[in-house]
């Protein structure tokens, strides 16, 4: 007899009860993410009511590999365009809500009596909110084009940039066992250079390549491939020393920049449902029901920070951030929960096992009630804005409305800013570039060309000549490429200002070109050879070879701008006023499906352009008047909020209940005959009410050996007719009664 693998009966038992769950909690429209983790507190050890999980670690693997593809959708869903388009007012938002909720976090768990590491995790959990429980809210309220949506989408947009941040330093305060120092800085420094690095190469490489295979790629050689790039990233990330998901993630929001981001999340979503389910269902298996009964008063505690702490910092950080106060409150409101991110950084402090048993449930438990809560505090959030409109006091609300409408005028930026900011960031780029190149150099090619090529002492040469050629290009940027001619020429020209600190730039740029090279030649030679050669190449190179660098790095530079804005390109930048961009899917039974742009007069009835629709792989930009609608196309709509919600219906199709309420197995083909007793004898089709007794069609009659398919609605029913229907099977014989 073949045994059976204890891991596949693990899993059949995880889904089996993860899908009992999820239909009961989709038949009370709750949250799915909280049925997996019911499902897991049912099946994990601390409830024996079913049958439970024999080999735990094998699904805290199958919960590692959710972890990865939940963080690679998220990553499909973020970008950094998006992180840059947000603007300060989101960011603001963000960074204000979480650095204070972090702090109060840690303030809680020492005032409760936690060590420092248990309350330093504590206020990560709390701090970050839920994208999914978010999204999927709105989504079901209906209010993903209001206004406030927008910062909230672009908060949640910098929070999950702000968690990937926090899952590194957490891991370097578990190693370290401490919370601050030069380990602190050392790990940010080094993520952003790799954060730097991967996006840089991720965008020139990756676009390319799905650009140049496109004709190869069906969905299932996509999704294929779409995995494998993620799992490679994932291996980079721990190769280089971070958590495997936040390779994922950058994995995902390389992708999300390319124009095939939508077809590759639509591919992957399944995956990323089932290994998702699979962690979310490992979560619940960690609940041990007595600590949450013991930690009752703390769970109820910290829920409540969570809820008022969130609604408070959230709304002051959009306030600060000019929002007006009604989108400010709204945003707070919708913001006052925490989920995946919480359940990820509370596993990470188990695997390490640097926090308290204790503190895990706890976030679990504060996650399941805030969950509950978000649909409610959503819905009151406009309510609530009224109260407080009518009772603060009327000073207080006209300095909101000034200051709100002076940071929303249109700011102008001297040359000087414009031209640091440009500097800065032409020398971020391409020093991490440089020293990528040198440090591979230096620790996998010069080795590979020693013993792999067996060049001996040879290979240092031809080391370093290869990293100075893969340099050259970037080190012109660096230090001789003229940026900003515009700002620079003003400056230059401009006699108020002197011309001192422009030059010294310019003399920092050569230097720092000098350093690096000096570098490159640290990592093979003797420190005052280096300098002497470093002197030499740069000065020489760049000189008789500046023309040629500047057009090789001007074709790399357009490849990189076109990769990047590929997606973007697609879709129309158009923001007047109060007006907004959103995008609403036809329905396939709306009633607009096959009619023109002229029929519907939508601009004219509502008030709204529709700037472009995207069919399939096709993209229509500024449709014109004949243009029909077909179902599942989307389109970019432009209006105001109240616009917005009232032509949103019409899309979405709201169509009579008994055109779909009978299930497709209950449709079948049936006959009955017709005699002079029947109800609907010597009547004529139409006048019997078949079509709306069966919720049918009479398809054909047999009469006297003749058939009659798809008869007129005026033939008369006889008797001996052999009547043919195709309808609800249920109804269909009622009619011989």
């Amino acid at each position: 007899m073949i045994h059976l693998p204890v891991l596949i009966a693990d899993l059949g038992l995880i889904l089996a009860a993860a899908g009992v769950i999820t239909l009961l909690f989709k038949k009370i429209k709750q949250p799915l993410v909280l049925g997996y983790i019911i499902a897991g507190l049912l099946v994990g050890p601390h409830i024996k009511i079913i049958p439970t999980v024999s080999d735990y670690k094998s699904i805290t693997i199958w919960g590692e590999i959710g972890v990865i593809f939940l963080l690679f959708s998220l990553g499909l869903e973020f970008s950094f365009k998006k992180l840059v388009k947000v603007g300060g007012s989101s960011s603001i938002t963000a960074i204000v809500k979480v650095l204070f909720i972090i702090l109060g976090g840690y303030l809680i768990g020492l005032a409760m009596g936690w060590n420092d590491m248990d309350s330093i995790f504590l206020g990560g959990i709390i701090s970050i909110s839920s994208t999914m429980i978010t999204i999927k809210a709105f989504e079901e309220l209906g209010i993903k084009h209001k206004k406030f949506a927008g910062l909230v989408f672009g908060v949640l947009i910098v929070e999950d940039l702000v968690a990937i941040l926090l899952l590194v330093l957490f891991s370097t305060m578990a190693v370290s066992q401490q919370s601050a120092g030069p380990e602190m800085i050392k790990s940010i420094l080094k993520l952003s250079f790799f954060l730097v690095l991967w996006f840089l190469g991720g965008i020139f490489l990756i676009p390319t390549f799905l650009k140049a295979t496109k004709k190869l790629m069906n969905d299932e050689t996509m999704l294929v491939v779409s995995l494998a790039l993620c799992l490679v990233m994932v291996l980079l990330a721990d190769k280089a020393g971070f958590s495997p998901a936040l390779g994922a993630f950058i994995m995902g929001s390389i992708l999300a920049e390319t124009t095939q981001a939508e077809r590759i999340e639509h591919l992957t979503k399944s995956v990323k449902d089932l290994f998702a389910a699979v962690f979310f269902v490992s979560v619940g298996m960690l609940i041990n029901p007595t600590v949450l009964i013991a930690y009752a008063l703390p769970i109820l505690f910290i829920t409540l920070v969570i809820i008022f702490g969130k609604i408070l910092f959230t709304t002051l950080g959009a306030l600060l951030a000019g929002q007006p106060l009604k989108t400010a409150v709204q945003a707070g409101m919708s913001l006052a929960q925490i989920g995946e991110f919480s359940f990820i950084i509370a596993t990470l402090g188990v695997s390490l096992k640097v926090t308290s048993e204790f503190l895990y449930p706890i976030a679990v438990a504060a996650a399941a009630i805030t969950t509950f809560t978000t649909p409610y505090l959503i819905k009151l959030s406009e309510p609530f804005y009224k109260f407080l409109n009518n009772r603060l006091p009327e000073k207080w609300l006209d300095a909101i409305e000034r200051y709100s409408s002076s940071t929303a005028g249109i700011t102008t930026l001297s040359d000087w800013r414009i031209l640091l900011r440009s500097y800065i960031f032409n020398t971020i780029i391409h020093a991490v570039i440089i020293i990528s190149i040198i440090l591979l150099a230096a620790r996998f090619l010069n080795p590979f060309i020693a013993n792999q090529l067996d060049f001996g002492a040879n290979s240092t040469i031809i080391s370093v000549i290869v990293s100075f050629i893969l340099m050259s290009p970037f080190l012109w940027a660096l230090s001789i490429r003229r940026i900003q001619k515009t700002a620079y020429s003003h400056l230059w020209l401009n006699k108020r200002y002197t011309r001192g600190p422009l030059i010294a730039i310019e003399v920092f740029r050569i230097l720092l070109g000098i350093f690096f090279v000096g570098f490159l030649m640290y990592e093979f030679f003797d420190t005052w050879i280096a300098a002497l050669i470093a002197l030499i190449l740069v000065v020489s190179v760049m000189i008789i070879f500046s023309r040629k660098l500047q057009s090789f790095y001007n074709k790399l530079e357009t490849r990189f701008i076109l990769n990047l804005n590929a997606r973007e390109n697609r879709t129309p930048n158009i923001l007047p006023w109060d007006t907004h961009l959103t995008e609403i899917t036809v329905a396939p039974e709306s009633e607009l499906v096959g009619k023109t742009l002229v029929d519907l007069k939508i601009r004219e009835q509502y008030g709204v352009n529709i700037a472009m629709i995207e069919r399939g792989k096709i993209n229509i930009s500024t449709p014109n008047r004949d243009e029909r609608l077909y179902p599942y196309d989307k389109l970019l709509v432009i209006g105001t909020d109240d616009q917005l919600a009232n032509i949103k219906p019409l899309f979405e199709g709201i169509v009579d209940e008994t055109l779909v309420s009978i299930p497709m197995e209950d449709m079948s083909l049936q006959k009955i005959v017709i005699n002079s007793k029947s109800p609907v004898f010597g009547q004529t089709i139409r006048d019997s009410g078949i079509r709306e007794q069966t919720q049918g069609l009479v398809v054909g009659i047999e009469r006297n050996g003749e058939r009659i398919l798809n008869p007129d609605s005026n033939l008369t029913f006889e008797n001996g007719d052999i009547v043919w229907i195709v309808g609800n099977n249920k109804k269909i014989p009622e009619l011989l009664k």
